[in-house]
């Protein structure tokens, strides 16, 4: 099997093409494991791997868990609500404490921009960010890609819309990277107040009309509204959004074609997607969960193997 050519997954930007190549070609291994009556191997008997989220997130933390389970690696779970970071302990006394229990690598999701990347050059442990601040959240990238590759066949040639709070979105930033990455062409979707000021610095073109941006796309990537890292209103309701930029049935009806919809979750039922266009068959959330956890385990198992024992 390949080799990744970075020694910590901080992000997109450092990615090569042909590393998501080799992590999606180790994610379909994988895939076809968790589907089988015993969904264990005993890849990484030896390894010990620490998840430190410093911010809540249930669903990224439960995928990263079932996939070290999966690998039969070791876990500690640590949840800075309840530790010593309260008390005052930096994030490096933290880490150093747990480097000493002979960690081998570290699932960390945290506030600040480039918290992985301070981390990896401190400690003597893989790193993947699992999530800083309003920066990247590399593995969600991945995963929405290798779903769409596994709906459509391909990513590049694809015509890619992120709808909705781009402003505050980890996740939008890291598609964008990986997707370009792969040839896809990108757009993003959203008021114009949730819509980075220098986005086309990246490439990528901004349209603030949805009707427009679903009948250009192939797939529909939405968003949640994150009202949890606003500190001033960016629109005036959430009802008023809902009518510029939710996604019903019926605006997919009335678009002449089938797009694929995505979300990377949790969702707003109601406000971004109406519960029937996110159960619908052009839906494919559900794959992104599962296809998580598969790509989850290929990024955990590649940095793994360059461990030197």
């Amino acid at each position: 099997m390949s080799e990744l050519s970075v020694e910590h997954l901080l992000g997109i930007k450092y990615l090569k093409p042909s590393d998501i190549d080799v992590i999606f070609k180790t994610a379909d291994h994988f895939k076809e494991v968790i589907n089988r009556p015993i969904k264990k191997v005993p890849s990484l008997r030896d390894i010990t791997i620490a998840n430190l989220f410093f911010e809540n997130s249930t669903r990224t933390k439960l995928s990263f868990e079932l996939a070290e389970k999966r690998l039969s690696a070791d876990v500690i779970n640590f949840s800075a609500g309840q530790s010593s970071v309260k008390k005052g302990e930096t994030l490096i006394d933290t880490v150093n404490n747990i480097s000493s229990m002979k960690v081998d690598i570290v699932v960390m999701r945290h506030g600040n921009v480039g918290a992985g990347v301070f981390l990896s050059k401190h400690v003597n442990a893989k790193i993947i960010n699992a999530g800083d601040g309003t920066h990247e959240h590399p593995t969600q990238a991945l995963l929405d890609s290798y779903s769409i590759r596994e709906k459509l066949g391909s990513v590049k040639g694809k015509k890619i819309v992120i709808i909705g709070d781009i402003l505050h979105s980890r996740v939008a930033l890291s598609n964008i990277f990986a997707l370009q990455l792969q040839g896809a062409q990108v757009k993003v979707c959203g008021p114009t107040t949730l819509i980075p000021k220098h986005i086309a610095s990246l490439g990528v073109t901004v349209e603030t009309n949805l009707k427009k941006a679903l009948e250009w796309c192939d797939v529909a990537n939405v968003l949640r509204v994150q009202h949890e890292r606003m500190d001033i209103k960016y629109f005036p309701s959430t009802r008023e959004y809902t009518q510029l930029f939710g996604i019903n049935q019926e605006i997919l009806d009335n678009l002449g074609k089938k797009i694929v919809i995505m979300h990377p979750g949790p969702i707003n039922r109601g406000v971004e997607i109406t519960s029937d266009v996110a159960d619908s068959n052009d839906s494919i959330i559900l794959n992104q969960v599962e296809n998580g956890v598969a790509v989850r385990m290929a990024v955990i198992y590649l940095l793994a193997q360059q461990i030197k024992r």
